[in-house]
């Protein structure tokens, strides 16, 4: 395994850092500003993201871009240092058009979308021009097996017909919003639940997606949802589909195949979140070395503590262990012929430690910091609110876990047996082999 980034992709992370450094960083202020007037997004957005498409800094993301679509089609490995830097500033990924969860729809348009549906929502996505949101979890059942998602599409004529209740779809709330991929149990599937869903395999088979205009008829944007009470300005939407009708040519994708698409979406995705993850808590840890040497307690600086050096260093410890397992997991997406039972165990491992990984290392942060680590003037109480919701993002740490047990007990199945010479029974002790 070689996790070395490529001269390109260490040049392109020195361009980032100097980029944000210079002009990122003197607008933040001016960013939280704006969202506190209720101005999203902020009149400057635009000339940042032209500037940095400029630079060539502009959807750093998608390896199979064509020569013809803007980007820098860098491979998983590649991108993830650049994931990491753009996270240590929340609004950062959008001014480089490489913003959840258009990263991942842009994805799924590219490698399922036909070359009128390329054309009409890819296209605006990859220019920046649009923004897009994936209507996946609801409410009413539990979404982390998605085999139970209930919002349904059926045909009728030459349209498909939509009813269904999503939330917590991000971005959604966003003013240049235009599009939802909306995940839908096929209507027959409804009607037939019991009598169809007879195997594992069938279940996965019941589910396709729609692209759904956000201006459709039947499509009301319930409510933004504050995330601990941390409310994002573009959006974790609630979502009412009441007999919304597209035409039949919005299906993405084949009929029955939404289940596979999604997951080939949320591979990439979470390796995203991760590292965005990654570069929240190295800015954190950035933040309690510094106050520490600067605060003092009982006569002493707080970084002369041992138990505030042991959190210094546990920290520093934990960022660097989860980085490993996600650059393997990055890695492994390049690679071809990569067993796909091994790839979604990793996957599913890096999901799991960076969602512990956020929480411990902020929550240590913040205890640094004191009251002034819960108020809005650091961003570790928001990284905090990321973090714990990372926990139940794309799947909770519980369903990750048993995918990565499954993947153990399947190898010790097919192995089975081959620990036996470990073992030292009595019977195995009265006859040691003879070496001649």
């Amino acid at each position: 395994m070689d996790f070395a980034h490529s001269p390109r992709a260490q040049a392109l992370r020195q361009r980032l850092e100097a980029f944000m450094q210079r002009y990122l960083l003197p607008y933040n202020a001016a960013w939280y500003r704006s969202v506190q007037e209720g101005v999203y997004p902020p009149p400057f957005l635009e000339d940042l993201k032209a500037l940095a498409r400029e630079e060539g800094l502009w959807n750093l993301f998608l390896p199979d871009l064509q020569e013809d679509e803007p980007g820098t089609r860098l491979g998983h490995l590649d991108y993830a240092p650049l994931a990491e830097i753009m996270g240590r500033l929340p609004w950062a990924s959008e001014v480089f058009n490489c913003s959840a969860p258009d990263t991942g729809n842009m994805e799924l348009l590219h490698r399922f979308g036909t070359p009128s549906q390329r054309a009409q929502w890819l296209q605006p996505l990859l220019e920046g021009h649009i923004r897009s949101a994936f209507a996946m979890s609801e409410p009413d059942v539990a979404s982390s097996d998605p085999t139970n998602l209930q919002t349904a599409v059926r045909r009728e004529g030459g349209k498909l017909v939509l009813n269904g209740r999503k939330w917590f779809i991000t971005g959604a709330a966003h003013p240049h919003c235009k599009l939802l991929i909306v995940m839908c149990r096929n209507g027959s599937d409804v009607d037939d639940a019991k009598a169809e869903a007879g195997s594992q395999g069938r279940a996965h088979h019941q589910h396709s997606m729609v692209l759904v205009p956000l201006d459709t008829p039947g499509v009301q944007v319930v409510r933004n949802i504050p995330v601990v009470h941390h409310h994002a300005p573009e959006g974790h939407c609630e979502i009412l589909l009441r007999d919304v009708r597209v035409p039949s040519d919005h299906l993405l994708g084949l009929w029955g195949e939404g289940f596979a698409m999604a997951q080939a979406r949320l591979g990439p995705g979470r390796i995203h979140h991760c590292m965005r993850a990654i570069g929240q808590c190295e800015l954190a840890l950035e933040l309690t070395t510094e106050r520490t040497l600067e605060r003092q307690a009982f006569g002493k600086y707080l970084s002369d503590f041992s138990n505030v050096q042991d959190w210094i260093a546990e920290s520093r410890i934990e960022i660097d262990q989860v980085r490993l397992l996600v650059l393997r997991a990055a890695w492994t997406l390049d690679q071809q012929g990569v067993d796909p039972a091994l790839l979604r165990a990793q996957v599913a491992a890096i999901k799991v430690v960076a969602a512990r990984l956020q929480t411990r290392v902020v929550d240590r942060a913040m205890q640094a910091f004191g009251a002034m680590g819960l108020s809005p003037d650091t961003p570790l109480a928001y990284f905090w609110t990321w973090g714990r919701a990372l926990h139940l993002m794309d799947g909770p740490d519980e369903v990750h876990l048993r995918t990565v047990a499954r993947y153990e007990l399947a190898q010790a199945r097919a192995h089975k047996g081959d620990t036996a010479a470990y073992f030292t029974t009595p019977e195995q002790l009265q006859a040691p082999p003879r070496i001649r």
